[in-house]
């Protein structure tokens, strides 16, 4: 009898997710460290905290780069889920310009089904309401989901996807002519399993559209912090392409994006579907290869360049606390609490963050105990140092709050190598 995934972890066995084949090449280990986004109420603040394995491994035969201990979906996707698409200026603009292009490359009008897949507030979806199309969220966070229908009037089935539940959808409400799925297929334990749901759901000649974080750009950019237990895998088109063959889907176009410090943008289609394959594709996978995607030389040297990024900002912030000098943070996001857990960084150090986010603030982050403050407290701290956690945000956040440098603030930012601004 096949053990389970969590018998043969305990064991010290790992399988590949996706392909069954055994893991023993790893790409880092970032030891103990908080679930990300447990933000912690201050009154809970004298209580102990749980912290997990934060290991990723690689599997040498389909590429795939994946978490060695998985932690249940239902417990980090919950009803109290403190991420909103919407506080991001930069994100909507994003959201909008992706909306346009989809209008105007397919020709989608009032009698398009469109279905967004982790679809969070209806960030995205409001913007399909100058055609007058048929679109549906679905959002397993049901808080999120509330919100999207309150702020934004977006009808949001509350459910994670499987293949299940996008056959029960596709039953009741049809089959879509797009289908998109933005920053999500990292985020689910069971790929196969998410995209039977997405196949289940797409037309005939529909279109499948998905964004994601490139591995390459992971690599390339030293970002070890968007390793957390909410991220399952970390994708490359090698691993992409393998996981939508398997289940008679193909890859036909890519884009590559500036989003989240480089991601791809890929297009679906049903295997027997007309749509012709562009030459995009086979330049990523040509690139994935020249980089060295597929060889295990390339994960091997990842956690040496790790440890040095984990010494600049200790040796950084000694230095500032030894002249008598001032740093807070800017932003709560995942990936800084994966940063400031790694770092053991906390209040000695830093004196607290700020986040545009009404539903952060108040809070304190997980592991580091940072106290989350408006934006305002900027003003009235007045550090000598600005350390933004949202690296990829970084230039909307140096726009906004740019007048630090009138009492001579310096903005930090500590990916791809630690930087003063």
């Amino acid at each position: 009898m096949q053990r389970s995934d969590r018998t043969q972890a305990t064991l010290g066995k790992h399988i590949c997710r996706l392909c069954g084949t055994g893991l023993s090449l790893t790409f880092v280990d970032l030891g103990m460290s908080p679930i990300a986004n447990d933000l912690i109420d201050p009154l809970h603040q004298n209580q102990g905290e749980v912290f997990y394995p934060l290991k990723a491994l690689v599997c040498e035969e389909c590429w795939l780069v994946q978490l060695s201990y998985v932690h249940a979906r239902e417990k980090i996707f919950s009803d109290e889920y403190p991420y909103y698409s919407s506080v991001s200026t930069s994100w909507l603009k994003h959201a909008e310009e992706y909306v346009d292009l989809m209008i105007r490359n397919y020709e989608l009008s009032s009698k398009s089904k469109i279905i967004e897949v982790a679809s969070n507030d209806g960030y995205l979806l409001k913007n399909f309401k100058k055609i007058k199309a048929d679109v549906l969220g679905v959002e397993p966070c049901k808080n999120i989901a509330n919100f999207a229908y309150e702020k934004n009037q977006i009808n949001t089935i509350v459910e994670f996807l499987t293949e299940k539940s996008g056959e029960n959808i596709a039953s009741t409400y049809g089959k879509a002519d797009l289908i998109i799925a933005n920053n999500v297929l990292a985020h689910v334990p069971d790929i196969k399993d998410f995209i039977m749901g997405l196949k289940n759901m797409l037309s005939l000649e529909g279109v499948l559209t998905l964004e994601f974080p490139h591995l390459l750009s992971l690599i390339e950019n030293n970002q070890f912090d968007t390793v957390y237990h909410e991220h399952y895998s970390y994708l490359s088109i090698h691993a992409v392409k393998y996981a939508f063959n398997m289940h008679g889907l193909r890859i036909f176009n890519i884009e590559s994006l500036k989003s989240h410090g480089g991601s791809l943008r890929v297009f679906v289609c049903h295997e027997e579907s007309n749509r012709h394959e562009q030459e995009s594709v086979q330049e990523l996978i040509n690139l994935e290869k020249i980089k060295g995607l597929t060889k295990p030389e390339t994960y091997i040297r990842f956690q040496d360049r790790t440890k040095n990024i984990k010494r600049e900002l200790i040796s950084f912030l000694i230095e500032v606390e030894n002249q008598g000098k001032s740093c807070m943070a800017y932003g709560a996001p995942a990936k800084g609490n994966t940063l400031l857990n790694y770092c053991g960084v906390r209040n000695d150090t830093i004196s607290f963050t700020v986040d545009l986010s009404t539903a952060k603030q108040g809070l304190l982050l997980p592991g580091s105990r940072l106290q989350i403050k408006k934006p305002e407290e900027i003003y009235k701290f007045k550090p000598d140092f600005l350390l933004i956690l949202p690296w990829n945000l970084k230039d909307e956040i140096i726009r906004q709050h740019n007048s630090i440098k009138d009492w001579g603030g310096k903005f930090v930012v500590p990916i791809p190598n630690l930087s003063i601004i």
